[in-house]
């Protein structure tokens, strides 16, 4: 006996293993207390008892999407910058300027709860919209221990209001706060002695992230975060050479990070580092778009060595507003080359592995949880071509 059977549907398995997609063209699945017990060929299921069957005619079964970095929690916009970026200021200009992460700072800041809650539901039910049964939200538009709780807070609620599954990562080290004066040694002593030990021990952390950049922290200021993250047992992932090379790809790698992201800069030594490490390589197009970036990731290089390869929105207030799974993918593909194949892994598979979560998402297989997208399309490819166009025809979160 199983709780609910979806038939008749071209399925996505996107399997480890499978050739391809794993696209099965008639296929079935079915689903017992929010697990995956049968994902496959009609013609070859067991026979099964089911209290709910669904025909998809024909319909388009994928994994719920995963978008594996996200900011989603922050108060205001950063509209002017826009208008700045588009009169000739780059990006380091307007962060030295005051104006960047650490204008998000000040009205997040500003923001009580409820009021972060209220605005980061309107970004989220837009994402939910669109397939998404999995997010990663980064705090980082704190940058003080109270200010930091209450992001993390707040991330965390979302999963009680809405049916989705969330991860927070703890993004202390994202820009300096003005009260720091500008001493970045003391500001990271500050996040790994005293913040990072209050938010783990008030449960909010579920990884660790850190911008590594020029206009950020140096690769020793990264280390000494990764370190205490690592002592208290928390994975680690990182902001990698977006807007120079400082060969953070590969740092990301000596601590066999969960991912690196942007990686606009990252050189082939540094690609190769991700594929040993296993860390996922995380394209972030969005950003690349906003900012009118000129310099690809590595696409070319990680395939070479056989990196993971995952997309995701980068939904934030000042380099990447985007709050559309399947408008990345384009973005992906007519941007960094992507294929269909590796854009649709890449916000399903790849973005669960970007997460510590494949053994449990991303994938159509039996034990899995039950995390379905149902699409009015006739081929994959769909997916990734249309431009603000929303097939979604049902969403499935833990079988529900």
């Amino acid at each position: 006996m199983v709780d609910t059977l979806w038939r008749n549907a071209q399925l996505v398995t996107v399997a480890s293993g499978a050739s391809g997609l794993g696209l099965i063209e008639k296929g079935a699945v079915a689903c017992k207390d929010g697990l995956i017990v049968y994902a496959g060929p009609e013609a070859d299921m067991p026979a099964l008892n089911a209290a709910d069957i669904k025909d998809c005619e024909g319909r388009l079964i994928t994994p719920g999407f995963v978008d594996c970095h996200t900011h989603l929690v922050y108060g205001g916009d950063r509209a002017q910058e826009f208008q700045m970026r588009l009169s000739g200021a780059s990006y380091e200009e307007i962060s030295r300027a005051g104006g960047g992460i650490v204008s998000s700072m000040r009205a997040t800041r500003a923001a009580s709860d409820e009021e972060l809650v209220k605005a980061s539901l309107r970004r989220l039910d837009h994402l939910i919209a669109e397939g998404v049964t999995t997010i990663e939200i980064k705090s980082g538009y704190g940058l003080d221990l109270d200010s930091e709780m209450k992001s993390l807070r707040v991330a965390r609620s979302l999963e009680k209001q809405r049916n989705i599954r969330v991860l927070t990562t703890f993004l202390g080290a994202h820009a300096m706060p003005p009260e720091a004066g500008g001493d970045k040694d003391l500001y990271i002593s500050q996040i790994c002695e005293m913040m990072l030990p209050a938010l783990v021990a008030a449960g909010l952390v579920d990884a660790v992230d850190v911008f590594c950049e020029g206009i950020a922290f140096s690769p020793a200021q990264t280390r000494r975060v990764f370190d205490h993250a690592k002592m208290l047992g928390l994975p680690v992932k990182l902001h990698a050479d977006q807007l120079s090379n400082l060969h953070g790809a590969a740092l990301a790698a000596q601590y066999h990070a969960l991912s690196a992201d942007h990686l606009e800069f990252t050189d082939d030594e540094g690609a190769k580092a991700l594929a040993r490490s296993g860390t996922v390589a995380v394209l972030l197009p969005g950003a690349f778009y906003m900012l009118r970036e000129t310099q690809s990731p590595p696409v070319a290089s990680l395939r070479k060595h056989g990196a993971h390869i995952a997309i995701a929105t980068d939904s934030n207030p000042g380099t990447s507003p985007l709050t559309s799974l399947l408008t990345a993918m384009n973005m992906a593909a007519t941007l960094f080359r992507l294929t269909v194949d590796e854009c649709i892994a890449g916000v399903t598979r790849e973005a669960a592995r970007a997460l510590g979560l494949l053994n449990e998402i991303g994938t159509l297989e039996a034990g899995k949880c039950c995390d379905l997208a149902i699409w009015d399309v006739e081929r994959p490819a769909e997916l990734v071509y249309r431009i603000g166009f929303n097939p979604l025809h049902s969403r499935v979160r833990s079988g529900q």
